[in-house]
């Protein structure tokens, strides 16, 4: 881990940007990193990432913005992409199958198996994050996948919202992630009655807000990163329900992070 925290964005909000506006815009807000998102219809497609990568590393960096991390596929171009490029990490979350959760597990295992000789020989990570859903939700279950694998080759994306919403608390997650802990993920959701209170069924839908102001405990997630002497990414997934606020909320859950990390 390098030193000191690092304050990247996930730019996946602002897809419509142009890369030269795009990591002005970033810079402005006051990051130093950005995840990027490596898909279709993006600033960077998968079908071009040999040559689109290294391009968009460095029209970031002459902003002073380094991709920390991209969100896209583990083929070998885009592996060998972020070599070149000087990108860590390729973030991704796994599903659970049709065929249930152990037989996704097991399958997972596998592929990571075959995957991992390409990733050491290239020097680049698979970043697993904990997801909500039909997903490895807990940071548990990640490491139960990827605990016998190098963190050189497949590490943990910390995200405390997902924790949340899977019942896992935040001393706990970082205990169990922190052998293979290579990022941090920060959002937070908030539960709305979707319906009204007459209804004879409550209905809830999930909402995305600031740290400020969501149920996932950035204090304690804060608090368990500093006791452990955290140096390294805090990505900021830039997520809300209220897009109208995206650039508004982004600076302020910068700033929140900071003053909690004493910065």
């Amino acid at each position: 881990m390098s030193d000191g925290i690092r304050y990247a964005v996930f730019s996946k909000p602002w897809k419509t940007l142009p890369l030269p506006d795009l990591a002005r815009h970033i810079s402005g807000l006051g990051f130093t990193g950005v995840e990027l998102p490596v898909r279709p219809e993006f600033q960077v497609e998968p079908e071009r990432v040999t040559e689109g990568l290294p391009e968009a590393a460095r029209i970031f960096g002459d902003h002073g913005v380094s991709i920390e991390s991209i969100a896209g596929p583990t083929d070998e171009a885009a592996i060998a992409a972020c070599a070149e490029a000087g990108v860590p990490i390729i973030r991704i979350c796994l599903p659970i199958g049709d065929d249930g959760y152990l037989a996704s597990e097991a399958r997972y295992k596998r592929e990571f198996e075959e995957l991992a000789p390409t990733l050491e020989q290239y020097g680049v990570a698979v970043g697993i994050q904990n997801h909500c859903n039909n997903q490895v939700g807990s940071c548990l279950g990640v490491r139960n996948i990827i605990g016998d694998f190098s963190p050189d080759q497949f590490c943990i994306v910390w995200d405390p919202a997902h924790n949340v919403l899977a019942g896992e608390i935040p001393e706990q997650a970082i205990d169990i992630s922190w052998s293979h802990l290579r990022m941090v993920n920060l959002k937070s959701p908030w539960w709305m009655r979707a319906n009204s209170l007459e209804a004879a069924q409550a209905d809830w839908k999930l909402m995305w807000t600031t740290g400020r102001h969501g149920i996932a405990p950035w204090p304690r997630v804060v608090a368990a990163l500093k006791a452990r002497n955290w140096q390294g990414p805090v990505c900021f997934t830039a997520e809300y329900s209220d897009h109208s606020v995206l650039d508004s909320a982004a600076v302020d859950d910068l700033l929140y992070a900071q003053m909690l990390f004493g910065e």
